[in-house]
């Protein structure tokens, strides 16, 4: 198999709230749209996002009603991770979980978008030594 690009599709009651939201704070551009639908990309090719209006009638039935709960759409950045909690929270993002880091070496915060996607921008460091 060979993979040429890689999306994710969340189901969202305001497609147009989490279309600006990605636009305006994660350098994402719209591709295409319709009713009920957006494309979003980034010209780095990171993970494509889809936003798809909850009940839009395309969707199979029993996925109709549901929506992106319980996903974390994690960004791994380069470099200066508390730079970009500082520009979010600048732009006036709500950071939901503060800039912490795991033993294990993963330093993250979250925040969350209109639609109550979280997003989680995580850098890796070296594990604290035992």
């Amino acid at each position: 198999m060979r993979v040429t690009a890689s999306a994710i599709s969340l189901t969202v009651d305001d497609i147009d709230a989490s279309s600006a939201f990605f636009k305006a704070h994660f350098g994402y551009r719209e591709l295409m749209a319709a009713d009920g639908f957006v494309s979003l990309g980034r010209e780095d090719g990171a993970l494509s996002l889809v936003l798809l209006r909850r009940g839009l009638e395309v969707l199979p039935e029993g996925f109709r009603d549901r929506h992106a709960d319980g996903v974390i759409l994690a960004f791994t950045v380069a470099e200066d991770l508390a730079g970009e909690e500082a520009r979010l929270r600048g732009e006036g993002v709500e950071i939901t979980l503060p800039l912490h880091e795991h033993p294990w070496g993963e330093r993250l915060f979250q925040v969350t978008d209109p639609n109550g996607i979280v997003v989680e921008l995580l850098e890796w460091t070296t594990p604290a030594a035992e």
